[in-house]
């Protein structure tokens, strides 16, 4: 994660098959993710999005495997 990410860490996804998502917009506050998924969902009622709260994990707590 880059540093301007962590400045920005509320993403909203557009979920898609296959559990495939693709990233819309970083937020660096709940309210504006709120906001701007509203609007998304007037746009296009028929896509499913989530908002995360996204963190870098620190190495000493990433396993072997990376994740």
């Amino acid at each position: 994660m880059s540093y301007q990410d962590s400045l920005h860490p509320w993403v909203i996804y557009q979920l898609l098959p296959n559990c495939q998502r693709l990233t819309v917009d970083r937020f660096r506050h709940r309210s504006q993710a709120d906001n701007y998924l509203r609007v998304l969902k007037r746009l296009q009622p028929q896509a499913e999005y989530a908002i995360v709260f996204e963190v870098e994990r620190s190495p000493q707590h990433q396993n072997k495997f990376g994740s």
